[in-house]
């Protein structure tokens, strides 16, 4: 464990361990046929006892306690209080054999919460625990239990948190609880605990102490990160981005065409479903999002909205919400301008997932004209693919419109940071370029890393201050030589910057927009985000980038694209050359309607296997989602179908005209056969037009 080899045991210590087995074996099969003929004699439970003092791991043995003392209080007079004493008397006796036993600890909780024992010992043998093994983090946990049921402040638990921590700083789970305590004191105002200000800045100085007397020690690295993300998080829900974007304007062409802020829909969401996406982002998840919530005036406006909230985890609490403003069916007049007015949280109902109010109410205007013209394919265009070759880009050198792109800064209103937080995080930065100048050590980069990515993100672009981006793209560089054992978060926190980089303003973005030629082999207004050869591995401020329609990915480290459900006017994606391992790490896809173009080919889809066996029900995600299984066995055939559930679940819901899979090694001749039936509005699979 944790890297330390196995010792060969002797052969006196093989033959012990070895008998010992057999009796545990013997003890277990006698426990079993107990349990299942629902036995609990006294001899019964005298051997589940001896059971578990063998052995504490033993969940079943302590469920089996459970049903035993429900039965026995059921059908007798017994004394529940000798009888709930006699399980502590037990539980004791198995923490001294592993008191970091999860089952004891949980059967000692659920005896107390009986409410038949005296709790007045439970301090006494914490404190005998937590002495043998002060980071014990079971006991911290039945600590903190244990003191809701006497009741006892949590300034005096605040305080034994100093006294442990004093006594050895290196202790994780002290200074954890010192943060949970510290969190409910902070968030009720107790007397002393405001304001919050004056709180945290005795609480840096306090964990200064631990790391610049040992600074490889880690314990305390941990609290200064939690400390670092009280001083500069924002407790209320706010809107940071939206589409469209506030003042824009959306152009309907004559066939139900759409033009959104100068840029066209390469394949039109209007042109398919009449739906004109509004999408609103969060910069935490939050529910109540309804009409009530969030009231949108307009002529466009013909029946009540439903919002849908875009969570991969079917929760009804999520970061990003759309709705559909269903234009299909209306008879719009041409060369008429129509006005949308989006009010947010202007009406209470709007609340985060730990229960804050949303509390900057705002409001979303934007225009939507009818253009009188109708375009029509050009003769030759129908039929023609997609192709992402360099030739088929042409750079932009400057934008006509500069409303063509919205990022989330320039888009709405961020609240002012207080000068007492950009003032501490400052003031944290010099002390640990201090402390780095003496002492090289990884975590000390990683914290300097967060440090300037925290500053950044307190101060406006507007402030004109220089940006630390640079610095922070070095120091994730340093770290990944550093500290080859974490090379994954490093690159993941690498790409997270660098994105925030690339698309922070219209000037950053500019670099990586170009034209793409349509199937006429022109170049025209359609924009392609081309992201690729950047080394990223994880995908990032999806916020500023709802306005894209065609993106190019390939050429990275990508093996998920989580958050990029919300980019809803997406049509053409190339996520080709990538490291996606399952067609599951693709989900986010299933909520793009707009999608018609998708290469994914060369990544490692298929060379990972999956157990289904461990599955009790038909997929992984039956129990979450509507599968239809009877669908996908008609559209298989004579194919098993459960070898191609995974990406039906993908692809069932898209309407793919293009396709490329090539170089996966799923991509045989049963799997294309089985697309081109889930994909019935397939016209290219593998760069083959489809008869």
């Amino acid at each position: 464990m944790h890297g330390r080899p196995r010792k060969a045991l002797k052969p006196e210590d093989e033959a012990a361990s070895s008998a010992k087995a057999e009796k545990l074996r013997s003890l277990q099969a006698q426990f079993l046929a107990n349990h299942h003929n629902h036995i609990y004699s006294k001899e019964a439970l005298e051997l589940s006892a001896k059971l578990l003092e063998i052995n504490p791991e033993c969940y079943t043995a302590w469920n089996y306690r459970k049903l035993a003392v429900q039965h026995v209080l059921s059908n007798s007079d017994s004394d529940p209080h000798s009888i709930f004493n006699d399980e502590l008397k037990l539980v004791e006796s198995a923490l001294r054999k592993n008191f970091k036993s999860y089952g004891a600890w949980h059967h000692r909780k659920w005896v107390l919460s009986k409410g038949h024992s005296s709790i007045d010992n439970e301090m006494r043998l914490l404190n005998g625990f937590q002495k043998a093994d002060p980071r014990n983090f079971h006991a911290w946990n039945h600590r903190r239990f244990v003191a809701g049921l006497m009741e006892r402040s949590e300034e005096d638990e605040l305080k034994y948190t100093e006294e442990v921590i004093g006594a050895n700083f290196s202790n994780y789970s002290a200074w954890h609880n010192r943060s949970v305590l510290l969190s409910n004191l902070l968030k009720r105002k107790a007397e002393g605990y405001f304001p919050k200000e004056k709180v945290l800045e005795e609480e840096f100085q306090h964990v200064h102490n631990a790391i610049f007397t040992d600074p490889d020690d880690q314990s305390g690295w941990f609290y200064h990160l939690w400390l670092i993300d009280q001083t500069v998080k924002n407790d209320a829900p706010l809107l940071v981005s939206s589409w469209p974007s506030h003042g824009s304007n959306i152009t309907l062409i004559g066939d139900n065409g759409l033009r959104g802020c100068g840029l066209s829909l390469l394949n039109g969401t209007l042109s398919d479903t009449g739906a004109l996406p509004i999408i609103l982002y969060f910069n935490q998840a939050v529910k109540g999002i309804n009409s009530s919530s969030v009231a949108i005036k307009s002529e466009l406006l013909k029946e009540e909205l439903v919002w849908k909230p875009l969570s991969m985890n079917n929760s009804n609490t999520a970061q990003v919400w759309v709705v559909y403003l269903n234009l299909g069916n209306m008879e719009l007049q041409q060369s008429k301008t129509y006005s949308v007015e989006i009010n947010v949280g202007h009406s209470s109902g709007i609340l985060s997932a730990n229960g804050n109010h949303y509390g900057d109410p705002s409001q979303i205007s934007f225009e939507v004209f009818v253009e009188t013209t109708c375009t029509k394919p050009t003769e030759g265009q129908v039929g023609k693919r997609t192709t992402w070759d360099d030739t088929n880009f042409q750079k932009i050198d400057h934008f006509q419109e500069l409303d063509s792109i919205a990022t989330a800064n320039q888009n709405h209103h961020i609240p002012k940071s207080s000068d007492w937080c950009i003032e501490q995080i400052v003031k944290e930065i010099t002390n640990f370029r201090d402390l780095l100048s003496e002492y090289d050590c990884k975590i000390g980069k990683l914290t300097l890393a967060r440090l300037l990515t925290a500053l950044d993100m307190l101060s406006s672009p507007l402030d004109g201050k220089k940006s630390n981006t640079e610095e922070v793209l070095q120091l994730y560089i340093d770290l990944m030589k550093l500290d080859p054992t974490h090379p994954v978060y490093y690159k993941d926190e690498h790409s997270l910057i660098l994105l925030k980089q690339i698309t922070s303003t219209r000037d950053s973005l500019l670099p990586y927009c170009y034209y793409h030629k349509d199937a006429t082999e022109t170049f025209t207004g359609h924009v392609c985000l081309r992201l690729q050869n950047l080394s990223l591995s994880r995908m990032g401020s999806i916020e500023n980038l709802l306005w894209v329609q065609m993106l190019d990915l390939s050429h990275n480290e990508l093996q998920s694209i989580e958050g990029l459900e919300a980019m809803q006017l997406l049509s053409c994606l190339n996520l080709s050359h990538n490291k996606f391992g399952s067609l599951t790490a693709l989900g986010p896809l299933r909520s793009l309607k707009s999608l018609k173009v998708l290469n994914i080919s060369y990544n490692e889809l298929g060379s990972h296997s999956i157990d289904t066996r461990r599955y009790l029900c038909s997929s992984p995600v039956a129990h979450t989602e509507e599968f239809t299984w009877d669908r996908i066995e008609i559209l298989t055939g004579s194919f098993n179908a459960a070898n191609f559930w995974e990406a039906f679940l993908i692809f069932g819901s898209l309407a793919l005209t293009e396709l490329n899979i090539t170089g996966n090694a799923v991509a045989d001749e049963n799997f294309r056969s089985f697309l081109v039936k889930v994909l019935p509005t397939l016209k290219w699979l593998d760069e083959e037009e489809l008869s």
